[in-house]
This record gives C-alpha cells, sequence and structure tokens, in this order.
C-alpha cells in the first residue's frame, strides 16, 4: 500500500468520496426495495453490488459485469453487451426500468468497466507481481470417514497454496476414478492461500487401492497420497488417560461431598459431562 500511497497520493481521498456517495445512494435504495417488495420498516435488510473487468494476458479489456442483489438474492444484472439490464426478480422490473430510462447510466458504467477498470486492474497486476509470480505448494493429506451403515469416504484435502489453480484426481488402480466421487470449489482460505478438497466413496478394504493426484504450479512435478491407517496404539493410550483422569475427577466430587455434608448422609451427584447443559461452563460461552 505504500507504493499506491506514493504514485497517487489522491486514492484514498477519492475513493473515500466515492463509497460515502455510494452509501448515500445505497440508503435511499433501500426504501425503495422495501416499496416493491411489500416490507415493512422494520427488520435488518442488505444490498449488495459486484462489479468489475477481466483483461486478456496482454491486458485488454476482455468483459466486464456488474450485478445487484438484495437480501442475499440476485435481483439485476447488467447485458455488457448491450447495457441493458436483466431483472432476476419481478420486484427488480421497477430499477430495470429506471436505469434504462436513463441512458447515462449504462453509459457511465461502460466507460467504468471499459476504461477505469482495466486501468486500475493493471496498477494493482503492477504492484503485486512479485507476490502474484510466486507460488505456495499445497499442504495435502488424505482422510478417512466411515459412516453408520459401512460405507466409507476418502477426502483428499489441499490446504495453504497458491494461486487458486489446482487439480486433485482420484486415480483407482492407476485409472482416474470419475464415479462416487464429490469435489467442492477452490476457496479462499483468508490469509492469502486457497484451499480445496475431493471425495470418493470406496468400499470397506479397498482403500488401498485409490490414491489422489495433486497438481499444482508450486509442485515440481504432480503428487501422489493414499490413505494411510494411523496405529490405533495412540488412541487406546489416551482412552486409558482419560478413563483414568475421569474416575480421579469423580472420586474427587465424592470426596468434595461426603466433606461439605458432614461425612454423613450425603448423596453422591455426579458432575455433568461436557455434554450435558447442565453445570457445563461450556454452555454459557454461548
Amino acid at each position: 500500500m505504500e507504493r499506491m500511497d506514493q504514485e497517487d497520493l489522491d486514492y484514498w481521498e477519492r475513493e473515500t468520496r466515492r463509497h460515502k456517495g455510494n452509501a448515500q445512494v445505497y440508503r435511499a435504495s433501500l426504501q425503495n426495495l422495501r416499496g416493491y417488495f411489500n416490507q415493512s420498516e422494520g427488520g435488518v435488510h442488505t444490498i449488495q453490488a459486484m462489479f468489475g473487468c477481466e483483461v486478456s494476458p496482454e491486458l485488454i479489456f476482455k468483459r466486464g459485469f456488474c450485478q445487484d442483489a438484495y437480501d442475499g438474492r440476485d435481483y439485476l444484472a447488467l447485458d455488457t453487451e448491450t447495457y441493458t439490464w436483466t431483472a432476476a426478480v419481478p420486484q427488480a422490473v421497477n430499477s430495470k426500468r429506471k436505469w434504462e430510462t436513463d441512458r447515462s447510466i449504462g453509459e457511465r458504467l461502460k466507460t467504468f468497466l471499459e476504461e477505469e477498470c482495466v486501468l486500475w486492474l493493471k496498477k494493482y497486476l503492477e504492484m503485486g507481481k512479485e507476490t502474484l509470480k510466486s507460488a505456495d505448494p499445497p499442504a495435502v493429506r488424505v482422510t478417512r470417514r466411515a459412516g453408520p451403515h459401512g460405507e466409507v469416504t476418502l477426502r483428499c484435502r489441499a490446504q495453504e497454496f497458491y494461486p487458486a489453480d489446482i487439480s486433485l484426481t482420484w486415480l483407482r488402480d492407476g485409472e482416474e476414478q470419475l464415479q462416487d466421487t464429490e469435489f467442492i470449489e477452490t476457496r479462499p482460505a483468508g490469509d492469502g492461500t486457497f484451499q480445496k478438497w475431493t471425495g470418493v466413496d470406496v468400499t470397506s478394504g479397498q482403500e488401498g487401492k485409490y490414491t489422489c493426484r495433486i497438481q499444482h504450479e508450486g509442485l515440481p512435478e504432480p503428487l501422489t497420497l493414499k490413505w494411510e491407517p494411523e496405529s490405533s496404539s495412540t488412541p487406546v493410550i489416551v482412552g486409558g488417560i482419560a478413563v483414568v483422569f475421569i474416575i480421579a475427577v469423580i472420586a474427587g466430587v465424592a470426596i468434595w461431598r461426603k466433606k461439605t455434608s458432614g461425612g454423613k448422609g450425603g448423596d453422591y451427584v455426579p458432575a455433568a459431562g461436557n455434554d450435558s447443559a447442565q453445570g457445563s461452563d461450556i454452555s454459557l460461552a454461548a
């Protein structure tokens, strides 16, 4: 951001003015939208706007987009070929007519998307080129989940990678497996990296036939991973410690109850476990 301040000292002031103006427009729009949807004055309502531009590798404008949503649902979208508006719901026809009547709205958006947006995108790409050129390889692990009816799912999880483009593929005996697979879209992790997973349903006992193949710019070559069963000794030891700890707690509570009742006549009442709301400090956190 320091470089932006040096190159364009009035950037923040200009953007602040712009967004303050937008806020006033959106407040007025909320009043109109409540009327279009026949809603009362009470309650919380939200307007969302998304706009931007896409450029070619040569940084030449390819397309622009501008979409509006109301209370989390699509409302209006701009057709950037004709610069007309598409109403996603019947209530949006009012706005569509209003915005298409005033041709200057579409013309201003066309200028912004095809010129100003591209100008700023070029500047952002230049400022972030060192970061954008770097590639962080994914951290990958394969997990196994057994269902209540004997079904088994293997999941291949990739995390902490950049850029977002990644390929996760399940192989069965070396052949690509498309049947019984599930994918999620690549998601931002919130720290500048991305995450993604894919799952495959398998027959119990056949897990060893499946491998996950990962391809990413940050890897020198494709990575393949299998599910590796975890040692059963650790859970047993941890379980033994947990049992001893619970017994010690129960014994301590019993002794404390006996002391507070004078050593006679006091009935033992076990402390509530963590899965109970009674007596649990965890429940107070909510």
